[in-house]
Order: C-alpha cells, then structure tokens, then sequence
C-alpha cells in the first residue's frame, strides 16, 4: 500500500472536499485539471472514473437522473479494484456501494440522494486528508444537509468563458479545415 506522501496533491484535494464540503463540482474540478495533464498514465481511466463518481452524485444530488445513472456506469467501467486499492481506497466496498447507487437509481429515480463515503483504508491517506481539511476549517463528513445551495446548484455560477471560447475556436479552426 502507498504513503500518503505519494498520492497527488490533486488527489488528496478530491478526497477533502469529497467527504468535507461536498462540492462534488469541485471535486470534478480539482482531478479533472490533474487527469487532462496525466494522459496515457496507469491511472488514467482510474482518474477519470473518480471524477464521474463525483459528476454523478452532483447529478443525483440535484434531481438529475439520468446524468447520475450515465455517469456511475461509465465510472464503473473504469474503476478496477487493482487500481483503487493503490490510491488507497477498499475497491470492494467503493465498487459495491457505486453499483447498488447506480441500479438502485436506474430502477426507481425517487431513489433518494444520500452522501457517499470514499472507503479510505490507508491510514496515512486519511491522516493526510484529515489534515488538509483541518487546515481549511473544514469538518470531514459534513452532511449534505449543512452545505450551502449555492454548492449544490454550482454549474450555474462558474465562469464558462473559457469553455466557450475553446468550442468558438474549435468551430472556427473546422470551418478553416473545409475551406
């Protein structure tokens, strides 16, 4: 099993706000930016997977079905226990508890949102965390019910303009490649 030392900051960052602020947008933020500049790495899928983890209980969290179900199952094809057991977490259990989410929503979508807890089993992972959240004022394990809606609802506040661009200039560089 790894030391806590070796796990990227990134890494370390998505389990803190996983699991103390519940701001599974920036969950997805924080890995996503690590997972785009780690290409064709071993953990690449493994990143990925962690990341439509977090999307989808931000979908489910905010009444949104069939993102959730979309999102989980994609997640379940990239996660493995080999490489969730090296990040420090009981595959099994993570594994489990993301499939029964996932089929208990797909069969019932008043299925209701509860919190999801990562299991970490390296104590020094989780030893780093609790830190790193302490150092924020952060309480680990804060229930949804105490975080602000502003945080549940937060893709219709982030600033798009770079995403907006990027899609202006990827239509535009298309229309050159016809011309």
């Amino acid at each position: 099993m790894q030391m806590a030392a070796s796990y990227p900051l990134s890494y370390i960052s998505y389990l803190s706000e996983f699991h103390a602020t519940r701001d599974y947008f920036e969950c997805h933020e924080l890995l996503e930016e690590y997972w785009k500049a780690h290409q064709g790495e071993e953990l690449t899928n493994t990143w990925h997977g962690l990341i439509q983890v977090a999307v989808g209980l931000y979908h489910h969290r905010r009444g949104n079905t069939a993102g959730a179900v979309k999102m989980w199952s994609s997640a379940l094809t990239r996660l493995t226990t080999d490489k969730l057991e090296q990040l420090g977490l009981d595959a099994e259990a993570m594994l489990r508890d993301l499939a029964q989410r996932r089929d208990a929503l797909a069969s019932d979508a008043s299925y209701p949102y509860t919190d999801m807890e990562l299991p970490i089993i390296d104590p020094h992972l989780r030893e780093t965390c609790l830190k790193q959240c302490a150092e924020r004022g952060w309480r680990w394990g804060t229930p949804s019910s105490d975080i602000d809606e502003a945080v549940i609802q937060r893709h219709l506040t982030r600033d798009r303009s770079e995403v907006i661009a990027a899609r202006r200039q990827a239509v535009l560089n298309k229309q050159k490649e016809r011309s």
